[in-house]
């Protein structure tokens, strides 16, 4: 399983100070995240594609906390131009970003294209953050953390850089594991470059494991049986979910190079988990991030 910190969420400290872009911060994890971070005291740059529904989930958050300090900003992670002004909105307004969340994502979809020609899973999860993270490093120049959000379902995935429209075979649930398996590639290759540059921000991993959310992209995978089993003995409260997102994103001792879970779901509590199969790939992910660079026209390091 791997090695483990005693931590939870009770664990996280005073974020006064400190802001946040959180990336699908209106539902599932996103949302929870952000409730975390804003009780806290940190700031939290809500990223959503549906402003709207980002608008009600602020409001109801302050409702718990009157002092949440949060802003909702549209982003649209299957649409380049829009990641790019997101990024030149904060920008504009001089924020520095102490961590960024690359959470949002979809799952499970039929299949289409982004306007690059790019399946949208792989698109969405994956590129969208590349640029992302490419276009705000900038504004994380004194440190802070890349924290990208992945899955265990990343040894299911199979990158095939010759067809990233997956216009020869195609699953919903094969294209969210591939796309899975691309940001561990990504964060890892990251990590690589910039330590190499002698950064002082650093790219982590992070999961949920099977997590109660709205979403359930891992279970959509799973036959019902199956499902309604593990839903019984292994899905995880959102809560102790996005405890080893938050322990990643706030915590200077979190590991890079590993795969930060929730550990076992009895007991859970951030666990640090080994990279196997395509992810210790460095000649994939080294064509991955060159891909990407060319799609986005985002040269990140």
């Amino acid at each position: 399983m791997g090695s483990a910190v005693d931590w939870s969420v009770a664990d996280l400290g005073d974020q006064t100070g400190r802001t946040f872009v959180v990336t699908g911060a209106s539902s599932g994890l996103g949302a929870a995240i952000t409730r975390h971070l804003a009780a806290r005291g940190g700031r939290v740059i809500m990223a959503v594609r549906d402003t709207a529904k980002g608008d009600r989930v602020r409001d109801r958050l302050r409702a718990e906390t009157p002092e949440a300090d949060l802003d909702v900003r549209h982003l649209d992670l299957l649409d380049l131009r829009a990641v790019r002004r997101f990024a030149d909105s904060l920008r504009a307004d001089g924020v520095i970003v102490d961590s960024l969340v690359n959470n949002g994502g979809i799952g499970t979809v039929a299949r289409r294209l982004s306007p690059e020609g790019v399946e949208s899973q792989l698109a969405t999860n994956h590129l969208g953050h590349y640029a992302l993270t490419g276009l705000l490093l900038d504004r994380m120049d004194q440190g802070g953390a890349v924290v990208t959000v992945a899955s265990g379902l990343y040894r299911m995935g199979r990158l095939d850089l010759d067809d990233l429209s997956a216009e020869r075979r195609y699953s919903p649930g094969g294209a969210y594991a591939t796309s899975k398996l691309a940001n561990v590639l990504f964060g890892l290759e990251l990590d690589r470059r910039l330590r190499a540059a002698g950064s002082p921000v650093r790219s982590l991993l992070a999961h949920p494991g099977m997590a109660k959310t709205d979403l359930d992209r891992e279970a959509a995978l799973l036959p019902r049986m199956v499902q309604s089993v593990l839903g019984v003995f292994l899905r995880l409260p959102i809560d102790a979910a996005v405890a080893p997102i938050l322990y990643a994103a706030t915590e200077a001792a979190a590991p890079t190079g590993r795969h930060i879970g929730p550990g076992h779901p009895r007991h859970p509590r951030p666990t640090f988990e080994t990279f196997t199969g395509a992810a210790a790939d460095t000649a994939l992910a080294a064509r991955l991030w060159d891909r990407s660079r060319r799609l986005t026209g985002v040269d990140l390091t």
